[in-house]
């Protein structure tokens, strides 16, 4: 088994500010996006189980493939790492990269397995994985809280609604793991020393053959989301239970 756990060298969301027009500025500081330590420690705990390892895969500007970031992966408990680094990346749209790291792991080959956190910590559009499985060509599932390898495949578990739900799961496969599906352990001065002896594979976008896009978005201005009217309407009547449940379903709120 083959398994691919993609992780991104993102901005620290602490250091976020945001101005009065409603655009955000990020810091200079990056660490391995919030999400992500625990998708790398799902992968590290199936490879475990199925006797396999666990390769990690990131794609962003050239700070992704510094010695501070490809450390912070490997210390985590990555066998090996491959990173796209390009600068062209900086700012990249959810469809540039989810092709970058399609024909990223179409260059890896015969991988069965590929985890990703729930969200990026910068942009938070939950859209990469499905549209990696896309250009990839297989199915994607979320909020998986347990992963199990089986002869035929996978056993998983994913939150539906408000019910846990367990499928057999046939590979390849994309997986997005919820915030909670592991324990994320602290990293020793042991792991730190052992990152440095992983194998390191740095690749540009020329190294890639990117798929077309199937569509194209640009950004061509921001603005702060205006502002709604509050009806600042008070119920202090004996009846004011009901009347708050009727006006709210009169908003649409409730049904």
């Amino acid at each position: 088994m083959k398994i691919v756990v993609i992780y991104k060298w993102a901005p620290d969301p602490q250091e976020a500010e945001v101005s009065a027009a409603g655009e955000v500025t990020w810091g200079n500081r990056r660490s391995i996006s919030e999400y992500d330590p625990v998708a790398i420690q799902m992968g590290r705990l199936l490879a475990n189980a199925a006797g396999a390892e666990v390769l990690g895969l990131s794609a962003g500007e050239s700070s992704a493939g510094s010695k501070k970031a490809l450390q912070a992966a490997a210390a985590r408990g990555l066998d090996e790492l491959f990173v796209v680094a390009d600068d062209s990346l900086e700012d990249a749209t959810p469809d540039l990269y989810a092709r970058v790291l399609a024909a990223a792991i179409k260059g890896i080959r015969d991988v069965d397995v590929i985890i990703a956190g729930e969200a990026s910590a910068d942009v938070g559009g939950k859209a990469v994985p499905a549209l990696l499985a896309g250009y990839l060509g297989i199915p994607a599932f979320s909020d998986i809280t347990s992963i199990t390898p089986q002869a035929s495949g996978l056993a998983v578990t994913r939150i539906q609604g408000e019910t846990l739900q367990d499928l057999e799961i046939a590979t390849p496969v994309v997986l997005s793991v919820t915030t909670d599906a592991a324990q994320v352990p602290l990293i020793g001065m042991k792991d730190m020393m052992a990152a440095r002896k992983k194998p390191v594979h740095i690749l540009s976008l020329e190294d890639l053959e990117l798929e077309e896009t199937r569509g194209k978005a640009e950004v061509i201005s921001k603005r702060k989301p205006e502002s709604r009217q509050r009806k600042q309407i008070i119920f202090d009547s004996e009846n004011a239970a009901a009347e708050l449940v009727e006006a709210l379903r009169a908003e649409g709120v409730l049904s």
